[in-house]
């Protein structure tokens, strides 16, 4: 049922992306201007962020900076908290299977709603795109040490989580604001450190809005639309009316609020990933008798690699990538989503968010590389050799899946469509959030109609250099982030402890509400 009482927002939406798009289509020279500016940007971002930590030692592969920095974060709290992301999975299930509810918890949505909110952000192209590119690059090893990423990611989600949870607060009309902005601000200022906990949270909060508007909402329109188009023909020859359904579908969401984000995530992210998966598993069963193989040439591949410059270390770093762009660990933006949920304990939160890069790398992104490794597509020499060398890898999926599945391309095209929207609404509940810490609750329209404005923008002018820098902000989003994870995780192993302490003592049974 559509809200009459919402009509007039989306329809203002609308107006605001048709005279953007207007204005964008004036032939005037300022648009070469941004553009270059736009580059020059890019060029010092990328500088940085993708700085060779490898200092040329290994010949034809760099170790970029950013992967560096998120590989030494997940190793030192996977130590830290004594391995989490293994003992504590089963108690994160029940909590998830909502074991452990208490008239003490405090909340928006429930764990599950926050956490398929967060999967709907991560759970995208990326799983299917991403992965093949990565396979391509770096041959089947780069699927084991994708594997060994996502894994350690599950604890850096576990920790900026339960900070998230620590340090949220209530606004006037009763919305929760948290996330790396309230941790960073907050919590270093307990630390003593206001002004350089003010000064992170900003950057976070600018990087965020940026990367939402851009990875989080233009590109998946550009991605999705171009899958869809292939299907439908008529989108390809009017893709403006992509936009406006994608817009139209996004606004109604979005300006519900969390609430409504949430119970559509709810709903979606199990059917999406139902339907992706089942195609999978059909693949894999199908061809049984190759999984062994597939699994042999994985853990040769990570060791001994041939298909990558640079040796274990290329390899390495595309399996790592590959987890880091999927997963989000380490970005601090599922962080935002989870401050929402109702729960008594912080660290309760963060256990559920183990799940998160469990379920999207560990378990998706591995299905799919082994698809791809079983089929074998990835050959640079091979039948699809084109798509491996001009990188396509929604395409080279699409065929992976096409040796078995003639009619999957139809299936692809549903789930791309799928992800595509699921990442748009959180993310833009994500730049919402950090706009408002910028600007104030009062400006969060602005926002949402900058957003709808976007989606219908996308689908018809190419964003070329923006896109690029929109996406080195969502990376650039860990530096801030991490810093202040690093210097406020004490608090995260004090409640650990404590926690801990009450489970094994059955103290946390006896606060349990019985049905």
């Amino acid at each position: 049922m559509i809200d009459k009482k919402k009509l007039p927002t989306i329809l203002l939406g609308l107006f605001f992306a048709l005279l953007v798009l207007f204005i964008s289509r004036i032939d005037f020279a300022g648009k070469d201007v941004f553009d270059t500016i736009f580059k020059e940007i890019n060029g010092v971002l990328a500088s940085f962020l993708f700085y060779d930590m490898s200092f040329g030692l290994v010949k034809g592969a760099s170790l970029p900076f950013i992967v560096v920095w998120l590989i030494v974060a997940g190793v030192f709290f996977t130590i830290r908290f004594n391995f989490v992301n293994l003992h504590m999975m089963p108690h994160a299930l029940k909590v998830l299977m909502g074991k452990y509810k208490t008239k003490d918890d405090k909340g928006e949505v429930s764990s599950f709603a926050s956490l398929t909110t967060a999967l709907s952000a991560t759970v995208g192209l990326g799983n299917i795109a991403g992965v093949a590119i990565a396979v391509s690059i770096g041959g089947a090893g780069a699927t084991f040490w994708m594997i060994i990423a996502g894994f350690l990611g599950m604890t850096l989600k576990f920790t900026e989580v339960t900070l998230s949870q620590q340090y949220r607060t209530w606004r006037p009309d009763g919305r929760i604001m948290g996330g790396a902005m309230e941790y960073l601000s907050r919590g270093l200022s307990e630390k003593g450190m206001p002004v350089f906990g003010k000064t992170l949270a900003i950057i976070f909060a600018i990087f965020t809005i940026g990367g939402s508007l851009g990875a989080g909402n233009a590109f998946q329109v550009g991605q999705s639309m171009g899958a869809v188009a292939e299907q439908i023909p008529f989108i390809k020859a009017y893709p403006i009316v992509y936009g406006i359904i994608m817009a139209t579908l996004v606004g109604f969401v979005i300006i519900g609020g969390i609430k409504r984000i949430s119970n559509t995530a709810e709903a979606l992210v199990p059917t999406m990933v139902i339907i992706y998966l089942s195609a999978t598993i059909f693949i894999l069963f199908s061809n049984y008798e190759k999984i062994p193989h597939a699994f042999s040439l994985i853990i040769d591949g990570a060791f001994n690699p041939t298909a990558v410059a640079g040796g274990i270390i290329g390899v390495l770093v595309q399996g790592f990538k590959r987890a880091v762009f999927s997963s989000e660990a380490g970005i601090g933006s599922a962080a935002i989503v989870h401050a929402t949920a109702s729960v008594k304990y912080p660290v309760r939160q963060g256990m559920v968010a183990l799940y998160e890069p469990f379920i999207d790398t560990i378990v998706i992104c591995t299905m799919t590389a082994l698809v791809i490794v079983i089929t074998g597509v990835y050959d640079a020499h091979g039948e699809f050799a084109n798509l491996v060398a001009s990188k396509n890898g929604a395409a080279l999926t699409s065929a992976a899946f096409g040796t078995v599945l003639s009619w999957f391309p139809i299936i692809l095209t549903i789930s791309v469509a799928l992800f595509a929207f699921s990442t748009m609404i959180s993310w833009s509940y994500y730049g919402e959030r950090a706009w408002t810490y910028v600007f104030g609750e009062r400006y969060t329209l602005v926002y949402r109609l900058l957003f709808i404005g976007f989606t219908v923008v996308a689908s018809i002018v190419s964003l070329g250099s923006m896109l690029d820098f929109s996406d080195l902000l969502i990376l650039g989003m860990a530096f801030p982030n991490l810093l202040g994870v690093y210097i406020l995780h004490g608090s995260v192993k004090k409640e650990l402890n404590e926690y801990l302490a009450k489970l094994r003592s059955g103290e946390l049974d006896k606060e349990v509400i019985r049905n």
